[in-house]
């Protein structure tokens, strides 16, 4: 592993690719994770343990297993796949599309399931009670009373799924196909190079996404100093 090898490949398109899936992980968890945690913040109901379930999946159940799942149910001919395509025109499976639903996935319970526990403290409770009571609105006191009172957990947390999710490799590899120059990740490039034998790339890989862990790593801590 030379330099110049590192160079290349941080170039390279599954280096793009990653950074992309990041990205859009990033909006995703901000847009539609966000508002879930607050929602199963809630009193626990029967749609709130159902979709508690469906979020923690992905922790509990292998990554192969849960991918095959979402092929079976987002493919061409499946239950959320055929109208997908058909109605929109819009195919998830074998696309980038399913590289970045893939590395959501992977990540939303350690977004999800961390901020709603820290939602449902009593203090914070008690501090949004008192806000809604002195006629500030949801969207209000959500944004100024109760955000700011889980930061840490909800800036650790994002973190947390951010890395998991560039870094996924089996429910990546059943959505995205593992397509060369389409949907092959860093963590998916890595795999093949090793069954290609090219174990100097598989470094020079490993050694970006080395360094992408130890940026989290220093920006967890940077968030949680004292470790918490």
């Amino acid at each position: 592993m030379t330099l110049s090898e590192i160079g290349r490949e941080l170039g390279s398109f599954p280096t793009r690719l990653t950074l992309m899936v990041g990205l859009f992980c990033l909006g995703l968890h901000l847009v539609v994770s966000l508002p879930l945690a607050f929602y199963l913040s809630g009193p626990k109901n029967w749609a709130r343990r159902i979709l508690a379930f469906l979020v923690t999946l992905p922790l509990v159940f292998p990554p192969i297993a849960l991918g095959f799942i979402l092929l079976s149910l987002l493919g061409r001919n499946g239950l959320v796949g055929a109208p997908l395509e058909s109605w929109l025109g819009l195919r998830i499976v074998f696309s980038q599309a399913g590289v970045i639903f893939a590395g959501y996935i992977a990540g939303l319970p350690l977004f999800v399931r961390p901020l709603a526990a820290a939602l449902r403290r009593a203090e914070i409770k008690k501090l949004t009670q008192a806000a809604r009571t002195l006629g500030a609105g949801p969207l209000t006191t959500a944004l100024t009373v109760t955000a700011p009172q889980v930061s840490q957990v909800l800036g650790s947390g994002l973190l947390l799924a951010l890395a998991r999710g560039v870094g996924e490799v089996g429910v990546t590899m059943m959505l995205g196909g593992n397509i060369v120059g389409r949907s092959n990740t860093l963590s998916l490039e890595i795999f093949n190079s090793v069954s290609h034998g090219e174990f100097d790339r598989a470094m020079a890989l490993c050694f970006i996404l080395a360094v992408c862990g130890l940026v989290f790593y220093l920006l967890f801590e940077k968030i949680t100093p004292n470790g918490e």
